[in-house]
């Protein structure tokens, strides 16, 4: 790898039109040039000059993607509008190239878009903010997109989701370049909890998904206060009055799950907020969700949210 004086990993922070503060700050901030860290930082655009950024902020970079000829790792922090917009083709050819070079490539965010223009993430598992999950699957279908997860690391592509696990991201690539050590040390500077694992989920404010119509919706209020009983496709169609079949099958088209597994969901989702705010044991709220067992609850909310029960509730609980 290329190093600059004194052997530093050298980092570039790319800067594109309607760039998030946050995610360009993030990195910029964490691989700044100091005594205790190994890393120098350069801010870069399409191109030298002011970019118009996001948010109310706006940029002046003293370096075009020249940048990157001599960068260990780039940053592609997110942006405004990514499912509409195409990154400049200029931008895709400098981090396709900076790749074959041996450049590992982070993106942070809706910085994910740019970065899958480039074709690298394709047959590969990557993540972006969770609001736009769906249109990064749709607009790069080869791409494994995995929207609950904080942050995925596939070695020299890298992408997080929304903004402060831009945080985890940076602490994680510190890790792995030079030990807990110093990770610690660096959250520790940022004031940031030390390390939370990439698999962790993404706070996503429901795991239920939104229904793309008003089919049903009399069926499923009367579901969600009926979670603690023993819910069936049959009990449910019956309840919509009609067959199970038509019911599974127009389910499906208005929300995109099958009814039980948004049944599954609606019970995480009930089991969260008891979570938060109760102080119920794992056992019983397992039980007044309709999950049965704490070993039930354990093994769905590892399974939808990444995380345990005990997990959930320490970083929630009022």
């Amino acid at each position: 790898m290329k190093h600059g004086h004194h052997g530093n990993h050298r980092v570039a922070v790319l800067v594109l039109d309607g760039a998030k503060p946050l995610d360009v700050g993030i990195p910029a901030q964490v691989f700044t040039r100091r005594p205790s860290m190994p890393y120098e930082v350069r801010v870069c655009g399409a191109a030298p000059g002011p970019v118009t950024g996001g948010d109310g902020l706006s940029y002046h970079v003293a370096q075009g993607l020249e940048a990157f000829e001599d960068a260990d790792t780039v940053f592609i922090p997110g942006y405004r509008e990514p499912a509409t917009t195409e990154p400049p083709a200029a931008v895709v050819a400098a981090l396709l190239a900076a790749h074959a070079r041996g450049t590992r490539l982070a993106a942070i965010s809706t910085g994910a878009f740019a970065l899958a223009a480039t074709g690298l993430l394709d047959g590969k598992r990557a993540t972006t903010h969770w609001h736009y999950t769906r249109a990064l699957a749709a607009r790069h279908p080869l791409v494994r997109v995995d929207e609950n997860v904080l942050f995925v690391d596939e070695g020299d592509v890298l992408t997080s989701a929304g903004a402060a696990s831009g945080i985890d991201l940076c602490l994680h690539l510190v890790r792995r370049d030079h030990g807990v050590g110093l990770s610690h040390h660096v959250a520790r500077r940022l004031v940031a909890a030390p390390y939370r694992s990439g698999g962790q989920a993404q706070y996503v404010p429901r795991s239920v998904p939104e229904p793309l119509g008003d089919l049903f919706a009399d069926t499923r209020e009367w579901a969600l206060a009926h979670l603690a009983e023993p819910l069936t496709l049959e009990t449910l169609a019956r309840t919509a009055r009609v067959s199970p079949r038509t019911f599974s099958r127009r389910f499906v088209e208005d929300t995109g799950c099958t009814p039980m597994q948004w049944v599954l969901r609606a019970r995480v989702d009930l089991a969260r907020e008891l979570l938060e705010r109760t102080d119920l044991g794992v056992e019983q709220i397992a039980d007044r969700v309709g999950l049965g067992s704490g070993a039930n609850l354990r093994l769905h909310f590892q399974r939808i949210l990444g995380t345990s029960p005990t997990e959930y509730r320490q970083t929630f609980s009022a």
